[in-house]
């Protein structure tokens, strides 16, 4: 199924891990995919496995921290593919793993710029087009840490969290426009971070160690079930979705002809006493 044909869908992230999976399944899915990163040769091997699957992508070589970047990123989206219709924001870095006490300011600092302000900068690239043409789709990835403690992970918790409630803010801005913008919870999947958490020991707490060596040893959530997730939040049967977070194991396909309570899927999840 090409369900998306001839739209422009800009994945930032998309020279690895979950990112690029999306990439992948969204350009399978019929969509021209513009793969935002950082690393030429990520983005090259995404192109390249795009293109053996008879897909279609645009490599974009930009810092989601530098919105001059982004927003020539954007332009050439709008020359190649006219425009980005669908805003997929997978870019992010886990930054220090340790007991805040213990964690560099700087390093703190710069997952925020990358994880919160990168997201930022990206949808306020692509929102006047969106606005003017009263359409679009955007879907954030969120976190461990959005929507509850995680310890020795405080600035990605913290990233993740605010990103969550940005989304709902933003979500509320653009209703009228018939944007839809939604935070997607991808679950615990094997990538890189897994790798950083085992590699940082007792410093990242034996609950999110051992999670780590699960996640290794099964892979985690397959990338199928994130694919789609993201793909339904993207589609016209989320229409009347927006400034949710959905985590990918919620029962979320019985929303698409489903009202849905102002309280639930967001910050405020609510819970039974």
């Amino acid at each position: 199924m090409r369900t998306f044909k001839d739209k422009g869908v800009l994945i930032t992230g998309a020279g690895r891990g979950i990112g690029k999976r999306l990439a992948i399944g969204f350009a399978l899915a019929g969509a021209r995919v513009g793969l935002l990163a950082r690393s030429k040769a990520e983005l090259d091997l995404a192109d390249l496995e795009i293109e053996h699957q008879g897909g279609t992508s645009l490599r974009l070589r930009a810092d989601v921290r530098d919105f001059e970047q982004v927003s020539a990123a954007v332009d050439r989206m709008r020359v190649q593919y006219g425009g980005v219709h669908i805003l997929v924001c997978a870019a992010a870095i886990q930054g220090p793993i340790a007991p805040l006490v213990e964690c560099s300011p700087k390093a703190w600092a710069e997952t925020i710029d990358t994880n919160l302000i990168g997201v930022m900068n990206v949808c306020r690239a692509v929102l006047p087009a969106m606005i003017a043409h009263r359409r679009g789709k955007i879907v954030a990835l969120s976190g461990g840490g959005a929507s509850k403690p995680r310890p020795n992970f405080s600035a990605y918790a913290a990233s993740k969290a605010a990103l969550a409630r940005m989304v709902e803010c933003l979500a509320e801005e653009v209703r009228d426009y018939n944007i839809q913008v939604n935070c997607l919870a991808p679950g615990g999947t094997y990538t890189s971070m897994t790798d950083e958490i085992l590699r940082a020991g007792d410093r990242a707490g034996w609950k999110d160690a051992e999670d780590a060596r699960n996640v290794r040893q099964t892979g985690g959530i397959s990338p199928d079930r994130q694919i789609s997730l993201a793909l339904f939040l993207a589609s016209e049967k989320a229409n009347h979705i927006s400034g949710k977070l959905i985590h990918v194991n919620d029962d979320w396909r019985k929303l698409e002809k489903s009202t849905i309570h102002p309280e639930l899927f967001t910050l405020r999840r609510m819970q039974k006493l």
